[in-house]
């Protein structure tokens, strides 16, 4: 991984120490305060479409884990799933 892309309640400190700590790029994708209407912003709608995603999964729609090793496998475990699904072209 070397960005990421994060909406505005992750800006501030975060941004210093995630380059410093990981070496990554935490890119906050900001939103135009002059339009007041619905506008979908630039990659935060394929980390709103991949939790949708993942909310399918009875695991993983709520936070029954109580380790985050738990949840991190599961994650992995449902991604797996849909892209051997999509290598398959698999319908459901």
């Amino acid at each position: 991984m070397k960005l990421i892309w994060a909406d505005a309640g992750y800006s501030g400190k975060l941004v210093e120490w995630v380059k410093r700590t990981c070496g990554w790029v935490l890119e906050i994708v900001k939103r135009r305060d002059n339009i007041r209407e619905f506008q979908v912003l630039p990659h935060r709608w394929i980390v709103e479409r991949t939790f949708g995603w993942l909310g399918r999964y009875r695991r993983l729609s709520k936070d029954y884990e109580g380790l985050t090793e738990s949840s991190q496998a599961l994650i992995y475990a449902a991604m797996i799933r849909i892209m051997i699904k999509r290598i398959a072209n698999i319908k459901n």
